[in-house]
């Protein structure tokens, strides 16, 4: 009897199974966009409540979602747009796309009960910042123009080398650590006018996100960040013209359609003209900067589309026409968006990118080019296997050419004779997978694994060294200087130097306590096969890229972080903490006296040492009501160490070689103890906003004299241990205000004012110290440099 009633349970078990597996399942999908514009947007939540589920769709607008047979709500969310609410009677695979209308008022008929959007809380993905447009605008920068960069170093955990500087750090990392890219495009410099301004025109740009830990796998090539830029794709509904008319600066944006609702352009442009003015002042000397945005998409059919996108930009600063410096990016990316099925998403991209640096100096009789181009080719799918199931993966190949610099004589009687220094070349490969899996309600996982392997072509001529050591150790002044080859060897292009593999795994967790509260911690490891050859803090046009190779190691990093999440009130407010962990192999440091310009044996000057950072991150936001902003404090330390080569295994410190610094740890220039930044936005009428931001951070690190010498009549200092001082801390106010005038209301040409102050209360915030001779006393003193004081700017932004 009891073989019988077992026999009979396992038997009705089986049943219920397979009716549970046969329940017949179908896929939505579809595209969601801009109803003005069509414009494709990027994290929009798909959700449906009845099964507490939902999706959010990729860079391209897609989602995809697979649901049982039956009826459903679908709830369509997006910051900024109003909510739609439709029924869904779910029969068949289904195509619904969405266009989602600006939000002008509160629609009170939609209200979500359970509110599972707050994708911040469920999902792994940590250490990430978003900033929409909009708000970028608002943030009160120097000299009034809105500028990426200059938002994202109000985040935690990002810095900058000071002001007038260009590039950002995050986490203690350098400038060169950051992938930024550009539509999937590499930006080598990110700044113009060394500094002033980004070369990201607010106008063109629709999302921005940046990763400081917990990168996904598709992602690779630097040990900091990923800074992710990606430009509108153009107006296919109707023609519209924005644009701005500032102090030193101006910009127009116009895109429209070629065909409507299939294809669109778009087409911005930048261009700073205070130049024009120095004339009257009987300069000659000029400092400007331009710069061009351009995109077309043509939809092919509902499952294929193809984007074309570009950008260019230069500076040029000259004195006279005796020393002209140019320098600037080019890049452009053919884009097919293929649609395999409603499951599985497709981009293929073709992309070029240059970045060009140009010296013409007249006075000597010669002309400088040098730079650093690649051809990438990538193809990324994306697999909705289930709702709590999606794959990432795909292939890219990079192929670079790396111009360190040609001399020409500027004119027939120069007397300089041409010389090309020796050009490098080399090709990265990598193959990734990436993994989004809901294991439960509360956890949730992305896990991942990057193979990259990295050839260094050969090239026209390679030194040979004596047991393979380009750097000599003298013992007896215990110095280190260049090691003199042995002997030339000639490669050819067609050879490979030499070839790094590497495994990058990559794994983040999200464990969700409740609907408000969540943990977050993640893993990454990462490459980096190019480095910058600069021995300032902050890049310069001059400074150079070169490859890994015989004597340059990549650069390894192994990160970890741990967060906590918190919405408050509804997503009313939120909080975000975390700490972190960042250990990096093959950080190049150069030796004393060290020369980086025109070098054409640069491993002569190099040694490999390490670095790590660590660090605690909060993040505080108010996200709703007339007044907004957020509250971002850091506390970290960024440290680097070069022991001598042939190391203790004990301490890690060589008996035979003193090393860089003695062998001890050292700050790295973008050490910053304290960072504090404060945003506020106010929405007081439908006339004014009002907007401020106060900074405060440690001072930067730098060496100064612990003594001095006399010497044949001279007084000469001499320092002590690398950045062992700092410069004084760093602090400023800026306000700002924006006017929209109700007259706007009903005209076709919608403008605004906006009035900002930089640095309201005036400090005089030390960019250098210098220490020289006074030549009226003969003593050495200290000579303290600012950039700016208070700046007033004022800029008309208007749109029809």
């Amino acid at each position: 009897m009891n073989i019988y009633k077992i026999c009979s349970f396992l038997s009705t078990y089986f049943l219920i199974m397979v009716s549970a597996f046969a329940q017949q399942k179908y896929t939505i999908n579809g595209t969601i966009s801009e109803l003005n514009s069509n414009e494709s947007l990027i994290g929009v939540e798909v959700i449906v409540p009845e099964l507490g589920t939902g999706v959010t769709t990729n860079e391209y607008g897609f989602y995809s979602i697979t649901l049982p047979k039956g009826d459903y709500t679908l709830i369509v969310n997006y910051l900024g747009f109003s909510t739609v609410k439709t029924l869904v009677n779910l029969e068949k695979d289904t195509k619904l796309d969405f266009q989602l209308e600006e939000q002008a008022e509160v629609l009170e008929e939609v209200v979500v009960l359970e509110n599972i959007e707050k994708t911040n809380i469920s999902t792994p993905q940590m250490s990430v910042s978003n900033l929409a447009v909009k708000t970028i605008k608002k943030i009160p920068v120097v000299l009034g123009e809105s500028d990426v960069l200059k938002a994202i170093v109000l985040l935690p955990g990002v810095s900058n080398a000071g002001e007038g500087s260009s590039g950002f750090n995050v986490r203690g990392g350098s400038a060169d650590q950051n992938l930024i890219l550009l539509d999937e495009a590499t930006i080598f410099n990110s700044s113009h006018l060394f500094g002033f301004f980004s070369v990201f025109n607010p106008d063109a740009i629709k999302d921005i996100k940046l990763f400081k830990g917990g990168i996904p796998s598709r992602y690779g090539g630097r040990v900091s960040s990923v800074l992710e830029i990606f430009q509108k794709e153009g107006n296919s509904k109707e023609f519209k013209v924005n644009g701005g008319i500032g102090i030193v600066a101006s910009r127009i944006l116009l895109e429209g359609p070629i065909k409507e609702d299939k294809a669109a352009f778009l087409i911005g442009g930048r261009s700073s003209y205070a130049h024009l003015f120095l004339p009257l002042f009987d300069i000659d000397n000029k400092a400007y900067f331009y710069d061009l945005n351009t995109k077309l998409n043509f939809k092919l059919n509902d499952n294929n589309n193809i984007f074309l996108s570009g950008y260019f930009g230069r500076d040029v600063f000259s004195i006279s026409d005796s020393f002209v410096n140019t320098y600037g990016n080019s890049v452009g990316n053919f884009r097919w968006n293929h649609l395999f099925s409603n499951k599985l998403f497709s981009n293929l991209s073709l992309i070029y990118s240059d970045y060009y640096y140009g010296l013409k100096l007249d006075f000597v009789g010669f002309k400088w080019n040098s730079g650093i181009q690649n051809f990438n080719v990538k193809y990324d799918l994306k697999h909705y296997v289930k709702n709590n199931l999606q794959i990432n993966y795909g292939v890219n190949n990079i192929y670079y050419q790396f111009n360190p610099g040609k001399i020409v004589p500027s004119s027939a009687d120069s007397g300089i004779i041409e010389e090309q220094l020796i050009q490098k070349y080399a090709n990265e490969f990598a193959a990734y997978i990436d993994v989004e899996h809901d294991i439960s309600k509360k956890l949730s996982l992305e896990y991942g694994i990057r193979f990259s392997t990295f050839n260094r072509l050969g090239q026209s001529e390679l030194n040979v060294y004596a047991n393979n050591n380009s750097v000599d150790f003298d013992e007896d002044l215990l110095i280190y200087k260049k090691a003199d080859p042995i002997g030339i060897q000639t490669p050819g292009r067609k050879s490979s130097l030499t070839t790094f593999n590497n495994l990058e795994p990559r794994i983040a967790m999200a464990y969700r306590i409740n609907n408000d509260n969540s943990i977050k911690a993640s893993y990454t490891r990462l490459a980096q096969y190019l480095h910058l050859i600069s021995n300032t803090s902050s890049p310069t046009p001059l400074d150079v890229w070169t490859p890994s190779g015989p004597f340059i190691k990549p650069q390894l990093l192994d990160q970890y972080a741990l967060g906590y999440f918190k919405n408050i009130k509804n997503t009313d407010y939120s909080l975000e903490t975390e700490v972190y962990y960042k250990q990096i192999k093959n950080r190049i440091d150069y030796i004393d006296g060290a020369n980086l310009i025109a070098n054409n044996a640069i491993e002569q000057v190099i040694l490999n040492g390490e670095a790590r950072a660590y660090g605690w991150e909060l993040l505080f936001r108010k996200n709703e009501g007339k007044l907004q902003g957020w509250l971002s404090y850091t506390l970290s330390k960024s440290e680097q160490r070069t022991p001598g080569r042939i190391a203790s295994p004990t301490n890690g410190i060589s008996p035979l070689e003193t090393g860089i610094n003695n062998s001890l740890w050292y700050n790295t220039p973008y050490d910053k103890t304290h960072d504090f930044s404060l945003f506020g936005s106010y929405d007081f009428n439908e006339k004014w906003n009002f907007n401020a931001n106060f900074v405060f951070q440690t001072g930067q690190p730098t060496n100064y004299p612990i003594g001095q010498f006399e010497f044949q009549g001279l007084t000469i200092p001499y320092y002590g241990d690398r950045n062992s001082e700092r410069l004084p801390n760093y602090n400023r106010l800026d306000v700002s205000a924006t006017l929209n005038p109700t007259k706007n209301k009903n005209r076709k040409i919608q403008g605004e004012w906006v009035f900002s102050i930089y640095n309201l209360y005036n400090r005089k915030n030390a960019a250098s110290i210098n220490f020289s001779r006074n030549n009226d006393t003969g003593v050495n003193e200290a000579v303290r440099t600012s950039i700016f004081g208070i700046v007033p700017a004022v800029t008309y932004n208007f749109k029809f």
